[in-house]
Order: structure tokens, then sequence, then C-alpha cells
């Protein structure tokens, strides 16, 4: 007598496939949840290079007089101006002498991202008695 086999799916053969599927599922969600990170940190470092470059543009307008009043008022705040996103932004300049006739101008831009932590971009400029010299970007 011949035995035959049902036209149905054994239960470990269904239980692979479930894991198999599971799998499968946990890895495109967690993809998608680093797409998703990753377009939303450059978007946000997209909206604080743009916002510290318009500060770093207003700024070189400045005479030497005005840079040097501005520091010595103390004034740290500068207002973003990225579009309907600019409140999630903070924005901070320091300025500093490193020398005669030489100024570091360094701005800080600060904003809490899609995965909740505080993201932190710098842009650091040296500014000469003759004019803008040199600039640094950095992120952490």
């Amino acid at each position: 007598m011949k035995h035959l086999r049902s036209a149905g799916f054994t239960l470990v053969e269904v239980m692979v496939a479930s894991t198999v599927l599971i799998f499968g599922i946990v890895t495109a969600i967690t993809t998608s949840q680093r797409g998703l990170l990753a377009l939303d940190t450059a978007r946000n470092l997209t909206a604080a290079s743009q916002i510290m470059q318009s500060e770093v543009e207003r700024i070189r307008l400045l005479s030497w007089s005005q840079l040097q009043t501005l520091q010595q008022t103390g004034g740290t705040s500068v207002t973003p101006d990225a579009g309907a996103n600019g409140s999630r932004f903070t924005c901070t300049r320091e300025i500093t002498d490193l020398k005669t006739e030489m100024k570091q101008i360094t701005l800080t831009t600060v904003w809490h991202g899609y995965d909740g932590g505080e993201h932190i971009a710098r842009l650091i400029t040296r500014y000469g008695k003759s004019g803008l010299n040199d600039y640094f970007y950095t992120t952490h």
C-alpha cells in the first residue's frame, strides 16, 4: 500500500516560512526608519547651514569697527531664518580675538532631530581686518 501525502504544507514548513516573513518585515521597517532618519538629518543640516551662511554673509558686510562693537556688546543670539522650520533651530554667535587684527567667529546651531537627539552644527569663520579669510564646518 502506498502512502499518499496530502497537498498541504507541514507544520515545520509553515513555521520556517513565517519566521522568514517576520524577519523580512522587521528588516524592511528598520531600513525604512534609518532612511527617514538620514533624510531628516540631511534636511536639518541643510537648514542649519543656511542659517549660518546667512549670518556669515551679514557679518561680511560689517566694517571692522562694527564687528568690534558687536563683539563688545556680547550679543550672541542669531535669529534663524530657515522658513517655516526655522523655529526648531537655535543659533548662537561667539566672537573672539585670535590675534591683532584677526577675529574668530563661531556660529553654533542646535536642533532636535527625528531621533529625539540633540544635533549640533558649527561654522567657524576667521575674519581679518582686510576681510573674511576662511571657514570650517563641523557637525556632531
